[in-house]
């Protein structure tokens, strides 16, 4: 396996990871159980990441945070808006 072929595979599952998260948001309106200060650290740590992969080139962070950003600042913004 390539390196970029780890690198997609990494950012596959760890993007995955929120998914359970991210529809449970959904359905229940509620992200009570979550820490604020988390939420805005991963948030503003996968911007990074993603500002980073770009500057790179790096496909496997790009396509990685291209998804798991909007996915944790949905979960940021029910949290903010409802607890």
């Amino acid at each position: 396996m390539g390196v970029e072929a780890v690198g997609l595979v990494a950012g596959a599952m760890t993007t995955a990871a929120f998914v359970p998260q991210a529809w449970k948001t959904w359905r229940t309106r509620s992200a009570q159980d979550f820490s604020l200060a988390l939420l805005v650290l991963l948030v503003a740590g996968n911007s990074l990441w993603l500002g980073y992969g770009l500057l790179k080139g790096a496909t496997g962070l790009v396509a990685a945070n291209i998804v798991t950003v909007p996915l944790t600042a949905f979960i940021l913004s029910v949290k903010l808006r409802r607890g």
